[in-house]
Protein backbone atom coordinates (compact mmCIF):
# COMPACT_ATOMS: atom_id res chain seq x y z
CA UNK A 1 0.00 0.00 0.00
CA UNK A 2 1.38 3.40 -0.95
CA UNK A 3 1.96 5.97 1.77
CA UNK A 4 -0.82 8.54 2.21
CA UNK A 5 -0.02 12.24 1.84
CA UNK A 6 -1.50 13.15 5.22
CA UNK A 7 -2.62 11.59 8.47
CA UNK A 8 -6.35 11.95 9.19
CA UNK A 9 -5.67 12.73 12.86
CA UNK A 10 -3.47 15.71 11.91
CA UNK A 11 -6.25 17.13 9.71
CA UNK A 12 -8.83 16.66 12.51
CA UNK A 13 -6.55 18.30 15.09
CA UNK A 14 -5.87 21.28 12.79
CA UNK A 15 -9.59 22.05 12.48
CA UNK A 16 -10.26 21.19 16.14
CA UNK A 17 -7.72 23.84 17.12
CA UNK A 18 -9.31 26.45 14.85
CA UNK A 19 -6.79 26.46 11.98
CA UNK A 20 -7.77 26.71 8.33
CA UNK A 21 -7.24 23.55 6.30
CA UNK A 22 -4.89 23.78 3.32
CA UNK A 23 -6.08 22.97 -0.20
CA UNK A 24 -3.94 19.83 -0.16
CA UNK A 25 -5.40 18.66 3.16
CA UNK A 26 -8.97 19.17 1.92
CA UNK A 27 -8.31 17.41 -1.41
CA UNK A 28 -6.69 14.50 0.36
CA UNK A 29 -9.23 14.01 3.16
CA UNK A 30 -12.26 13.89 0.84
CA UNK A 31 -10.53 11.63 -1.66
CA UNK A 32 -9.26 9.34 1.12
CA UNK A 33 -12.72 9.23 2.71
CA UNK A 34 -14.30 8.27 -0.63
CA UNK A 35 -11.64 5.54 -1.02
CA UNK A 36 -12.29 4.24 2.51
CA UNK A 37 -8.84 5.19 3.87
CA UNK A 38 -10.33 7.77 6.26
CA UNK A 39 -12.77 5.96 8.55
CA UNK A 40 -16.32 7.11 9.34
CA UNK A 41 -15.38 7.92 12.94
CA UNK A 42 -12.53 10.13 11.72
CA UNK A 43 -14.75 11.98 9.26
CA UNK A 44 -17.35 12.34 12.05
CA UNK A 45 -14.76 14.05 14.23
CA UNK A 46 -13.73 16.36 11.38
CA UNK A 47 -17.38 17.21 10.61
CA UNK A 48 -17.93 18.14 14.28
CA UNK A 49 -14.79 20.28 14.25
CA UNK A 50 -16.09 22.07 11.13
CA UNK A 51 -19.49 22.55 12.82
CA UNK A 52 -17.86 24.12 15.88
CA UNK A 53 -15.07 26.15 14.23
CA UNK A 54 -16.41 26.91 10.76
CA UNK A 55 -14.56 27.41 7.47
CA UNK A 56 -13.69 30.52 5.49
CA UNK A 57 -14.89 31.19 1.94
CA UNK A 58 -11.77 29.75 0.29
CA UNK A 59 -11.89 26.60 2.44
CA UNK A 60 -15.57 25.98 1.62
CA UNK A 61 -14.91 26.55 -2.09
CA UNK A 62 -12.05 24.02 -2.04
CA UNK A 63 -14.12 21.52 -0.01
CA UNK A 64 -16.91 21.84 -2.59
CA UNK A 65 -14.48 21.43 -5.50
CA UNK A 66 -13.04 18.29 -3.89
CA UNK A 67 -16.54 16.83 -3.52
CA UNK A 68 -17.23 17.54 -7.21
CA UNK A 69 -13.90 15.93 -8.15
CA UNK A 70 -15.02 12.69 -6.42
CA UNK A 71 -17.43 12.01 -9.30
CA UNK A 72 -18.52 12.89 -12.80
CA UNK A 73 -19.59 16.27 -14.18
CA UNK A 74 -22.48 16.74 -16.58
CA UNK A 75 -22.08 18.90 -19.65
CA UNK A 76 -24.99 20.81 -21.18
CA UNK A 77 -22.86 22.91 -23.54
CA UNK A 78 -24.14 20.93 -26.54
CA UNK A 79 -27.73 22.09 -26.00
CA UNK A 80 -29.18 24.79 -28.21
CA UNK A 81 -30.62 26.57 -25.15
CA UNK A 82 -29.08 28.12 -22.02
CA UNK A 83 -29.60 26.19 -18.75
CA UNK A 84 -31.07 27.40 -15.48
CA UNK A 85 -31.93 25.44 -12.35
CA UNK A 86 -33.52 25.98 -8.96
CA UNK A 87 -32.81 24.38 -5.60
CA UNK A 88 -35.08 24.64 -2.57
CA UNK A 89 -33.82 23.84 0.92
CA UNK A 90 -37.15 22.08 1.52
CA UNK A 91 -40.39 22.84 3.24
CA UNK A 92 -44.00 21.81 3.68
CA UNK A 93 -46.27 21.96 0.64
CA UNK A 94 -43.28 23.07 -1.44
CA UNK A 95 -44.43 21.82 -4.84
CA UNK A 96 -42.91 24.81 -6.69
CA UNK A 97 -40.56 22.71 -8.88
CA UNK A 98 -43.55 21.10 -10.60
CA UNK A 99 -45.04 24.24 -12.21
CA UNK A 100 -41.71 26.11 -12.29
CA UNK A 101 -39.67 23.81 -14.55
CA UNK A 102 -42.16 23.78 -17.45
CA UNK A 103 -42.88 27.52 -16.99
CA UNK A 104 -39.22 28.50 -17.44
CA UNK A 105 -38.87 26.09 -20.39
CA UNK A 106 -41.59 28.03 -22.25
CA UNK A 107 -39.00 30.76 -22.90
CA UNK A 108 -36.37 28.58 -24.56
CA UNK A 109 -34.40 27.87 -21.38
CA UNK A 110 -33.46 24.27 -20.51
CA UNK A 111 -34.29 23.30 -16.91
CA UNK A 112 -32.34 20.22 -15.69
CA UNK A 113 -34.07 19.69 -12.35
CA UNK A 114 -32.25 16.85 -10.59
CA UNK A 115 -34.43 16.16 -7.59
CA UNK A 116 -34.57 13.92 -4.55
CA UNK A 117 -36.94 11.95 -2.40
CA UNK A 118 -38.54 13.14 0.81
CA UNK A 119 -37.16 12.34 4.24
CA UNK A 120 -38.95 13.31 7.45
CA UNK A 121 -41.44 16.17 7.27
CA UNK A 122 -40.30 17.64 3.92
CA UNK A 123 -41.75 16.05 0.79
CA UNK A 124 -39.64 14.85 -2.12
CA UNK A 125 -40.30 16.06 -5.65
CA UNK A 126 -39.76 12.58 -7.12
CA UNK A 127 -42.25 11.03 -4.68
CA UNK A 128 -44.84 13.57 -5.79
CA UNK A 129 -44.34 12.91 -9.49
CA UNK A 130 -44.36 9.14 -8.98
CA UNK A 131 -48.03 9.44 -8.01
CA UNK A 132 -48.67 10.05 -11.74
CA UNK A 133 -49.34 6.63 -13.36
CA UNK A 134 -46.41 5.47 -15.52
CA UNK A 135 -44.04 8.35 -14.70
CA UNK A 136 -40.44 7.31 -14.08
CA UNK A 137 -37.73 9.18 -12.20
CA UNK A 138 -34.61 7.45 -13.53
CA UNK A 139 -33.25 8.61 -16.88
CA UNK A 140 -29.90 7.96 -18.54
CA UNK A 141 -27.77 11.01 -19.31
CA UNK A 142 -28.61 10.60 -23.00
CA UNK A 143 -32.36 10.50 -22.29
CA UNK A 144 -32.03 13.56 -20.09
CA UNK A 145 -30.13 15.55 -22.74
CA UNK A 146 -32.61 14.58 -25.44
CA UNK A 147 -35.57 15.63 -23.29
CA UNK A 148 -33.91 18.96 -22.44
CA UNK A 149 -33.38 19.64 -26.15
CA UNK A 150 -36.85 18.54 -27.27
CA UNK A 151 -39.10 19.49 -24.32
CA UNK A 152 -36.94 21.98 -22.42
CA UNK A 153 -37.53 20.64 -18.92
CA UNK A 154 -36.74 17.46 -17.05
CA UNK A 155 -37.33 16.52 -13.41
CA UNK A 156 -35.49 13.31 -12.61
CA UNK A 157 -33.32 11.50 -10.08
CA UNK A 158 -29.70 12.56 -9.83
CA UNK A 159 -27.35 9.84 -11.08
CA UNK A 160 -25.14 8.12 -8.50
CA UNK A 161 -22.07 9.50 -10.29
CA UNK A 162 -22.54 13.10 -9.12
CA UNK A 163 -20.45 13.95 -6.02
CA UNK A 164 -20.33 10.44 -4.45
CA UNK A 165 -18.31 11.92 -1.56
CA UNK A 166 -21.38 13.98 -0.69
CA UNK A 167 -23.68 10.95 -0.55
CA UNK A 168 -21.32 9.23 1.87
CA UNK A 169 -20.80 12.33 4.01
CA UNK A 170 -24.51 13.25 4.02
CA UNK A 171 -25.45 9.90 5.56
CA UNK A 172 -22.74 10.36 8.19
CA UNK A 173 -23.82 13.91 9.12
CA UNK A 174 -27.34 12.61 9.64
CA UNK A 175 -26.28 10.25 12.44
CA UNK A 176 -23.58 12.37 14.10
CA UNK A 177 -25.43 15.65 14.87
CA UNK A 178 -23.51 17.63 12.25
CA UNK A 179 -26.30 18.28 9.72
CA UNK A 180 -26.51 21.94 10.81
CA UNK A 181 -22.93 22.91 9.87
CA UNK A 182 -23.40 25.68 7.28
CA UNK A 183 -20.13 24.92 5.39
CA UNK A 184 -21.25 21.28 5.06
CA UNK A 185 -24.85 22.12 4.05
CA UNK A 186 -23.67 24.67 1.49
CA UNK A 187 -21.01 22.40 -0.02
CA UNK A 188 -23.41 19.43 -0.08
CA UNK A 189 -26.03 21.34 -2.09
CA UNK A 190 -23.63 23.26 -4.30
CA UNK A 191 -21.29 20.35 -5.15
CA UNK A 192 -24.23 18.56 -6.79
CA UNK A 193 -25.57 21.68 -8.51
CA UNK A 194 -22.15 22.71 -9.89
CA UNK A 195 -21.36 19.12 -10.99
CA UNK A 196 -24.74 19.09 -12.71
CA UNK A 197 -23.38 21.76 -15.06
CA UNK A 198 -26.17 24.36 -15.02
CA UNK A 199 -25.26 27.82 -16.29
CA UNK A 200 -27.35 29.70 -13.72
CA UNK A 201 -28.92 28.76 -10.43
CA UNK A 202 -31.60 30.22 -8.18
CA UNK A 203 -31.70 29.10 -4.55
CA UNK A 204 -34.93 29.14 -2.56
CA UNK A 205 -33.76 29.22 1.05
CA UNK A 206 -36.72 28.60 3.33
CA UNK A 207 -37.04 30.30 6.73
CA UNK A 208 -39.45 29.41 9.53
CA UNK A 209 -40.91 26.54 11.53
CA UNK A 210 -41.39 24.23 8.54
CA UNK A 211 -37.90 24.90 7.20
CA UNK A 212 -34.48 23.55 7.98
CA UNK A 213 -33.38 27.09 8.95
CA UNK A 214 -35.65 28.47 11.68
CA UNK A 215 -34.23 32.01 11.90
CA UNK A 216 -33.50 34.54 9.20
CA UNK A 217 -29.88 35.26 10.21
CA UNK A 218 -28.81 31.63 9.78
CA UNK A 219 -30.78 31.36 6.54
CA UNK A 220 -29.07 34.50 5.22
CA UNK A 221 -25.65 33.10 6.16
CA UNK A 222 -26.43 29.86 4.32
CA UNK A 223 -27.71 31.78 1.28
CA UNK A 224 -24.63 34.04 1.17
CA UNK A 225 -22.32 31.02 1.48
CA UNK A 226 -24.06 29.16 -1.37
CA UNK A 227 -24.22 32.21 -3.62
CA UNK A 228 -20.47 32.74 -3.08
CA UNK A 229 -19.75 29.09 -3.91
CA UNK A 230 -21.76 29.29 -7.13
CA UNK A 231 -20.18 32.59 -8.14
CA UNK A 232 -16.64 31.30 -7.46
CA UNK A 233 -17.40 28.25 -9.63
CA UNK A 234 -18.61 30.39 -12.53
CA UNK A 235 -22.35 29.71 -12.09
CA UNK A 236 -24.60 32.79 -12.02
CA UNK A 237 -26.23 32.31 -8.61
CA UNK A 238 -28.83 34.25 -6.63
CA UNK A 239 -30.91 33.28 -3.60
CA UNK A 240 -34.33 34.25 -2.30
CA UNK A 241 -35.12 33.86 1.39
CA UNK A 242 -38.78 32.79 1.55
CA UNK A 243 -41.24 32.30 4.39
CA UNK A 244 -41.96 28.73 5.54
CA UNK A 245 -43.83 29.41 8.78
CA UNK A 246 -47.09 28.39 7.04
CA UNK A 247 -47.34 25.57 4.45
CA UNK A 248 -47.16 26.65 0.80
CA UNK A 249 -50.50 26.35 -0.93
CA UNK A 250 -53.34 24.24 0.43
CA UNK A 251 -51.84 20.74 0.23
CA UNK A 252 -49.02 18.66 1.72
CA UNK A 253 -48.71 15.16 0.27
CA UNK A 254 -47.78 13.55 -3.02
CA UNK A 255 -50.80 13.28 -5.37
CA UNK A 256 -52.48 16.17 -3.49
CA UNK A 257 -49.58 18.47 -4.42
CA UNK A 258 -49.50 17.29 -8.05
CA UNK A 259 -53.21 18.12 -8.34
CA UNK A 260 -52.57 21.61 -6.94
CA UNK A 261 -49.59 22.13 -9.27
CA UNK A 262 -51.77 21.27 -12.27
CA UNK A 263 -54.30 23.89 -11.05
CA UNK A 264 -51.48 26.47 -11.05
CA UNK A 265 -50.46 25.43 -14.57
CA UNK A 266 -54.10 25.82 -15.62
CA UNK A 267 -53.98 29.46 -14.58
CA UNK A 268 -55.55 28.98 -11.11
CA UNK A 269 -54.24 27.56 -7.84
CA UNK A 270 -53.40 29.21 -4.52
CA UNK A 271 -52.04 32.78 -4.70
CA UNK A 272 -48.89 32.02 -2.67
CA UNK A 273 -47.85 29.12 -4.92
CA UNK A 274 -48.38 31.28 -8.01
CA UNK A 275 -46.48 34.21 -6.46
CA UNK A 276 -43.42 32.15 -5.56
CA UNK A 277 -43.42 30.23 -8.85
CA UNK A 278 -43.43 33.50 -10.81
CA UNK A 279 -40.79 35.14 -8.56
CA UNK A 280 -38.40 32.19 -8.97
CA UNK A 281 -39.13 31.98 -12.71
CA UNK A 282 -38.19 35.66 -13.15
CA UNK A 283 -34.85 35.04 -11.39
CA UNK A 284 -34.13 31.88 -13.42
CA UNK A 285 -34.98 33.61 -16.69
CA UNK A 286 -32.84 36.65 -15.85
CA UNK A 287 -29.92 34.34 -15.01
CA UNK A 288 -30.34 32.60 -18.37
CA UNK A 289 -30.36 35.89 -20.31
CA UNK A 290 -34.15 36.28 -20.65
CA UNK A 291 -34.83 39.27 -18.34
CA UNK A 292 -37.81 40.52 -20.36
CA UNK A 293 -39.80 37.25 -20.32
CA UNK A 294 -43.24 37.39 -18.67
CA UNK A 295 -43.76 34.12 -16.75
CA UNK A 296 -47.10 35.21 -15.29
CA UNK A 297 -48.56 35.43 -18.81
CA UNK A 298 -47.27 31.96 -19.71
CA UNK A 299 -49.08 30.49 -16.68
CA UNK A 300 -52.29 32.28 -17.56
CA UNK A 301 -52.42 31.39 -21.27
CA UNK A 302 -51.65 27.65 -21.07
CA UNK A 303 -48.14 27.62 -22.57
CA UNK A 304 -46.63 26.26 -19.31
CA UNK A 305 -49.31 23.56 -19.19
CA UNK A 306 -48.34 22.44 -22.70
CA UNK A 307 -44.71 21.95 -21.61
CA UNK A 308 -45.84 20.14 -18.42
CA UNK A 309 -47.84 17.64 -20.46
CA UNK A 310 -44.90 17.02 -22.81
CA UNK A 311 -42.49 16.68 -19.87
CA UNK A 312 -44.69 14.12 -18.04
CA UNK A 313 -45.34 12.13 -21.23
CA UNK A 314 -41.64 12.08 -22.14
CA UNK A 315 -40.96 10.22 -18.87
CA UNK A 316 -43.71 7.65 -19.43
CA UNK A 317 -46.40 9.40 -17.43
CA UNK A 318 -49.99 9.94 -18.50
CA UNK A 319 -50.82 13.65 -17.98
CA UNK A 320 -54.55 12.82 -18.26
CA UNK A 321 -54.55 9.94 -15.78
CA UNK A 322 -56.65 10.13 -12.64
CA UNK A 323 -54.35 10.69 -9.67
CA UNK A 324 -54.51 8.31 -6.69
CA UNK A 325 -56.91 9.23 -3.89
CA UNK A 326 -56.53 8.01 -0.30
CA UNK A 327 -59.13 5.50 0.87
CA UNK A 328 -59.90 7.25 4.17
CA UNK A 329 -60.36 10.89 5.21
CA UNK A 330 -60.99 12.70 8.49
CA UNK A 331 -61.60 16.38 9.12
CA UNK A 332 -60.00 18.70 11.68
CA UNK A 333 -62.55 21.33 12.75
CA UNK A 334 -62.14 24.89 14.03
CA UNK A 335 -62.74 25.11 17.77
CA UNK A 336 -63.84 28.77 17.82
CA UNK A 337 -65.07 31.68 15.73
CA UNK A 338 -62.45 34.20 14.70
CA UNK A 339 -59.53 34.79 12.43
CA UNK A 340 -56.94 32.08 11.78
CA UNK A 341 -53.71 33.77 12.89
CA UNK A 342 -51.24 30.88 12.70
CA UNK A 343 -50.98 27.46 11.06
CA UNK A 344 -47.67 25.85 11.90
CA UNK A 345 -45.92 24.44 8.83
CA UNK A 346 -43.79 21.96 10.77
CA UNK A 347 -46.84 20.43 12.49
CA UNK A 348 -48.65 20.04 9.15
CA UNK A 349 -45.53 18.43 7.67
CA UNK A 350 -45.27 15.94 10.54
CA UNK A 351 -48.99 15.14 10.22
CA UNK A 352 -48.63 14.48 6.47
CA UNK A 353 -45.61 12.29 7.14
CA UNK A 354 -47.45 10.27 9.80
CA UNK A 355 -50.40 9.80 7.43
CA UNK A 356 -48.02 8.04 5.03
CA UNK A 357 -46.93 10.85 2.68
CA UNK A 358 -43.30 10.74 3.86
CA UNK A 359 -40.73 8.29 5.14
CA UNK A 360 -38.59 7.86 8.25
CA UNK A 361 -35.88 5.86 6.44
CA UNK A 362 -34.71 6.11 2.83
CA UNK A 363 -36.05 2.64 1.98
CA UNK A 364 -39.60 3.20 3.33
CA UNK A 365 -42.47 3.29 0.80
CA UNK A 366 -44.80 6.29 0.63
CA UNK A 367 -48.55 6.46 0.02
CA UNK A 368 -49.40 8.43 -3.12
CA UNK A 369 -52.75 9.67 -1.81
CA UNK A 370 -51.80 10.49 1.80
CA UNK A 371 -51.42 13.99 3.18
CA UNK A 372 -53.14 17.08 4.49
CA UNK A 373 -55.50 19.36 2.60
CA UNK A 374 -55.98 22.85 4.08
CA UNK A 375 -59.31 24.70 3.89
CA UNK A 376 -58.11 27.95 5.49
CA UNK A 377 -54.85 29.89 5.72
CA UNK A 378 -53.72 32.57 8.20
CA UNK A 379 -55.74 35.72 7.67
CA UNK A 380 -58.96 33.81 6.85
CA UNK A 381 -62.07 34.19 9.03
CA UNK A 382 -63.39 30.85 10.35
CA UNK A 383 -66.44 29.63 12.28
CA UNK A 384 -66.48 27.04 15.07
CA UNK A 385 -67.10 23.58 13.62
CA UNK A 386 -65.90 24.59 10.13
CA UNK A 387 -63.36 22.18 8.57
CA UNK A 388 -59.83 23.62 8.79
CA UNK A 389 -58.14 20.63 7.14
CA UNK A 390 -58.83 17.17 5.79
CA UNK A 391 -56.45 14.32 6.61
CA UNK A 392 -55.98 11.68 3.88
CA UNK A 393 -54.55 8.15 4.31
CA UNK A 394 -55.04 4.55 3.18
CA UNK A 395 -54.39 3.37 6.75
CA UNK A 396 -56.91 4.89 9.20
CA UNK A 397 -54.94 3.73 12.25
CA UNK A 398 -52.59 6.61 11.38
CA UNK A 399 -55.17 9.34 12.07
CA UNK A 400 -54.52 9.42 15.83
CA UNK A 401 -50.78 10.14 15.54
CA UNK A 402 -51.43 12.72 12.82
CA UNK A 403 -53.93 14.55 15.04
CA UNK A 404 -51.39 14.52 17.88
CA UNK A 405 -48.92 16.32 15.61
CA UNK A 406 -51.50 19.07 15.02
CA UNK A 407 -52.15 19.85 18.71
CA UNK A 408 -51.31 23.53 19.18
CA UNK A 409 -50.63 24.03 15.46
CA UNK A 410 -53.63 26.32 14.89
CA UNK A 411 -54.25 29.73 16.47
CA UNK A 412 -57.63 31.46 16.15
CA UNK A 413 -58.09 34.99 17.46
CA UNK A 414 -61.36 36.82 18.07
CA UNK A 415 -59.56 40.08 17.25
CA UNK A 416 -58.51 41.23 13.80
CA UNK A 417 -55.75 39.18 12.22
CA UNK A 418 -52.16 40.36 12.04
CA UNK A 419 -51.13 41.27 8.52
CA UNK A 420 -49.57 38.39 6.64
CA UNK A 421 -45.91 39.07 6.09
CA UNK A 422 -44.30 38.91 2.67
CA UNK A 423 -43.58 35.53 1.09
CA UNK A 424 -40.22 36.62 -0.33
CA UNK A 425 -38.22 38.06 2.57
CA UNK A 426 -34.90 38.98 0.92
CA UNK A 427 -32.84 38.57 -2.22
CA UNK A 428 -29.18 37.58 -1.83
CA UNK A 429 -26.63 38.10 -4.61
CA UNK A 430 -22.84 38.21 -4.51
Amino acid sequence: MSAEAFDAVDVIVAKRDGHRLSDAQIDWVLDAYTRGVVADEQMSALAMAILLNGMDRAEIARWTAAMIASGERMDFSGLSRPTSDKHSTGGVGDKITLPLAPLVAVFGVAVPQLSGRGLGHTGGTLDKLESIPGWRASLSNDEMLRQLEEVGAVICAAGSGLAPADRKLYALRDVTGTVEAIPLIASSIMSKKIAEGTGSLVLDVKVGSGAFMKDVDRARELAQTMVALGTDAGVRTVALLTDMSTPLGLTAGNALEVRESVEVLAGGGPADVVELTVALAREMLAGAGRPDADPAAALADGRAMDVWRSMIAAQGGDPDATLPVARETEQVLAEADGVLTALDAYAVGIAAWRLGAGRARKEDPVQAGAGVQLHAKPGDRVRAGQPLMTLHTDTPERFGRAREALVGAVSISADAAPERGPLVLERVAD
